[in-house]
This record gives structure tokens, sequence and C-alpha cells, in this order.
């Protein structure tokens, strides 16, 4: 079950707030600039250690992040190149939330945090990255829990709970292996599909059985009629 399934009963109040704030005439491109700001925001108090204050700022990050795209629909505004800077300024977001912890896990000298950390930044990273290079070869690869909803809703609780080294841990496990997941089921759907096709279309060899022959009896040796000994006598003289 993902952050998306989840929230699709509150659609309906997503669409109310999105209606409202695409009345005021604000420009959906702007809506995402915000986001990252407000990320930008939350990654310098991650960097000065005020973890529940970067947690909150994280929330008003997430607004815009809801609203940019129904208030870009109910503008009219829905266009190639916005799609494509919301991708890209999503990924600035979340670097800059990973490099705030990463100051502050430095500056403290707690290195392994710092690895943790360095490892769920290269997974936030390569989980949208394979998701695009997969599509421009199978057209879609939705697969995998680790999304950036995901991601964000778990830094937000553990950033409000002061639990951040239990969200440092799963987000340094679990978007890599849905990377390995992305690859697994990308080369199934390339490289796997081909192999069986190639498998399938390769002439059946039939083997034509040679008929086992019944070995001949063996021939017994012809039997030569014996010829009956005649005994004859030889006449003596006299007698």
């Amino acid at each position: 079950m993902t952050i998306e399934s989840i929230g699709r009963p509150f659609r309906w109040l997503r669409d109310k707030i999105a209606a409202g704030v695409a009345a005021t005439g604000v420009h959906p491109n702007l809506l995402t600039w915000m986001i990252l700001f407000f990320n930008l925001w939350a990654g310098i108090l991650f960097a000065s250690g005020r973890f529940a204050a970067a947690g909150g700022m994280m929330i008003v990050a997430c607004f815009f992040d809801i609203v940019d795209g129904p208030v870009a629909r109910i503008q009219g505004r829905v266009s190639a190149f916005g799609a494509f800077l919301d991708s890209i300024l999503d990924r600035y977001a979340d670097l800059v939330i990973f490099l705030g912890l990463l100051i502050y896990y430095a500056q403290v000298n707690r290195f392994g945090y710092a690895l943790l950390v360095s490892a769920g930044m290269a997974g936030a990273v390569m989980v949208s990255y394979a998701q695009a290079r997969a599509e421009s070869l199978i057209g879609d690869c939705r697969i995998g829990f680790w999304e950036r909803p995901e991601r964000i809703v778990l830094m937000i609780l553990c950033a409000l709970s002061n639990r951040m080294p239990l969200a440092l841990w799963l987000l340094a496990i679990g978007p890599n292996l849905t990377v390995i997941h992305r690859i697994v089921y990308t080369w199934q759907r390339t490289e796997g599909r081909a192999r069986r096709q190639q498998r399938e279309q390769a002439p059946q060899v039939q083997v034509q059985l040679v008929p086992k022959f019944e070995a001949e009896p063996e021939r017994q040796p012809e039997t030569v009629p014996s010829v009956p000994r005649v005994l004859t006598r030889t006449a003596g003289h006299g007698g």
C-alpha cells in the first residue's frame, strides 16, 4: 500500500484546496518553485539540528507539492515543460534535505549516520533515475514502494518525533532495494522477454527415430543327409 493509495479518498479535499488556489490566478510553475524554496529552508534547519522545525517546513513544502498539479489542470496550464520542471526541482528538493542532514551529522562527528545519509541520498536519486530510464525502454516502471511521497512522509514523521536515525536506516536500505527491483523488472521486460521469444521462434529440430529391426534368428547350419553305408562283402576264393 502506497501513500498515493492511502490519500486517494482525500482527493476531494485536495481538489477543493486546489480550486481555491487556482482562483487566485497564481501560475503553477511558481508553486513548483515554492516547493524548492521551503525544502531548502528545511535543509537549513536540519543542518542546524532543529529537526522538528525542519519537519514542519517540509509539511509546508508538501502543501505546494500536492496542489501544483491540480492547479495547472484547473487553470488549463498543463504543459510538458511544467512536468519537466516539476521533476527537476523535486530532485533538488530531495538533495537539499539530505545535504542538510549530512552537514549536521558531519558537524557532530557521527560518521556512521553521515554514511547512512549518503546512501539514502543515492537511493532517492537512483529511484527516480531508474524509473526514467526504464520508462524510455518499456513504457512504465512504477514498481516498488519507496517513491518520493513515501520518503517524504517518513522523514516528516521521524523529524517531528526526533527519530531521524530510524528514518536514515530505512532510507538507506529501502530505496536502494527498489532500484534493484526496477533493474530486475526492466531486465525481465527487455532481455528476458527477448530470450523467451528467441527460444519460441527457434526452429524445432525433429529427431526421426530409426525403426528398430528385429534381429534375424540365428540360422542353423544345413545338415547334409547321411548316406547309408553299404557293406560290401568281398567274395573270397574257396570257401
